[in-house]
């Protein structure tokens, strides 16, 4: 099970979860029957009304054109690259430092990830390393918002354009955050979302869904993600089972209405985080950064807090910490029955079904140097006053402050 989901059952009173799924979803219970009666009546499951009202609801949200619900995040990337044509041989820069399923919808189609590094302020692709990956190869540019805060696309748009690439956005964790006052999913070709339970908006189970400005791309992604089929048992392409359930649909469209609030929640809870640690004298930069290779932010404080950038608006899917010894407190945090988690322990260059790509330890110092040192602590809307403070009191515990 994902650990993120691991919080059905309480192991005691003190135990607190990375992500508290009974807390979130109780408020909602009567409306979430509701609407599963409501799909139950209509018999149309697949597809159909219901998943044609949240697409319209999800890209009024998003301030897209259009929006349209796929069975994960990860088909969401397939059918992106699909309907961008992307071949075998066809070069995509994107970072190594992310959930798998970026790079392995770009593998899946024969296609090659080529890697940047990272900022290590905000984790999110460095976009001034990016020429240094472009070759006569190279058909587009993945960017990943990673954590709830968006890449600097004006760089990322700029180099596209004068290459004649696409821009596909990985959103996945980055649901209605904005940079420059736009949002997420809106300033690249396609934006790509994932709807797995423990995202800020999460279904129950599997969805996702993908975004566009462009109206060719949205036909396209449209007859792609049911078999390629328009009409019905007659196919112009070869697409495949993408389908976003009925069921799923109505479950976001009773949970989007909340989703700024949650955010709200979200935010103020980063906030009291940042004064905590401050006061516990953990942390020396309350807006954290300067946390990679060569840096001396661990050596003066413990923990090196969140970095905000300027002009962004951080939906914080995850609160993630630089800290000095990591696995110890780890650990020590899981012995004391303190959700925690590590995004991401090893970097895609240096995983096993990537090894034909010929990257090695070293290539991506700030991207390993990443994977070494971060800690995501609970950040849910439901976190209280009294569990935020015994977090960051188990973590000064350990350092002895």
């Amino acid at each position: 099970m994902d650990p993120e989901t691991r919080s059905g059952t309480t192991p005691s009173a003190a135990f607190i979860p990375l992500l508290d799924l009974a807390a979130h979803l109780g408020p909602l219970a009567d409306d979430l029957r509701a609407a599963f009666e409501e799909v139950l009546g209509s018999q149309r499951f697949i597809m159909g009304p219901k998943v044609e009202e949240f697409e319209r609801a999800l890209a009024a949200y998003c301030h897209s054109r259009f929006a349209y619900g796929v069975s994960s995040g990860t088909d969401a990337l397939l059918a992106a690259l699909m309907a961008l044509g992307v071949q075998p041989g066809d070069e995509i820069v994107t970072t190594p430092y992310t959930f798998f399923a970026t790079v392995g919808a770009v593998a899946r189609l024969g296609a090659v990830p080529v890697f940047v590094d990272i900022d290590p302020d905000t984790f999110n692709l460095d976009t001034r390393l990016l020429e240094t990956a472009l070759g006569s190869r190279t058909r587009g540019i993945i960017p990943v918002h990673l954590f709830g805060q968006m890449v600097e696309m004006e760089p990322v748009l700029q180099t596209a354009r004068e290459r004649g690439l696409w821009v596909v956005e990985d959103a996945a964790q980055a649901i209605g955050a904005e940079v420059h006052g736009q949002r997420a999913g809106t300033l690249g070709d396609i934006g790509c979302f994932s709807f797995f339970p423990s995202k800020n908006l999460g279904c129950l189970g599997d969805g996702g869904a993908v975004t566009t400005e462009g109206e060719a791309l949205a036909a396209t992604l449209d007859v792609l993600r049911n078999h390629g089929a328009r009409p019905k048992y007659h196919h112009a392409l070869v697409g495949a089972n993408f389908r976003l359930d009925a069921l799923q649909a109505a479950v976001l469209l009773v949970k989007l209405p909340h989703l700024d609030s949650w955010t709200a929640s979200r935010q103020a809870n980063a906030a009291r985080y940042r004064r905590l640690f401050v006061e516990a004298g953990l942390a020396a930069r309350p807006e954290g950064g300067g946390g990679g290779v060569g840096s001396p932010a661990l050596k003066e404080a413990p923990v090196v807090l969140p970095h905000e950038a300027p002009e962004r608006r951080h939906i914080y899917n995850q609160f993630v910490l630089r800290v000095r010894d990591r696995d110890g407190l780890l650990a020590h945090l899981r012995e004391h029955q303190v959700g925690c988690e590590v995004y991401y322990p090893v970097p895609l260059h240096e995983q096993e079904c990537f090894a034909s790509l010929g990257y090695r330890r070293g290539d991506f110092p700030e991207a390993e140097l990443a994977a070494r040192q971060t800690l995501a602590l609970p950040i849910y809307p439901e976190l209280k006053d009294a569990q935020a403070e015994r977090v960051v009191g188990v973590i000064a515990e350990f350092y002895g402050c």
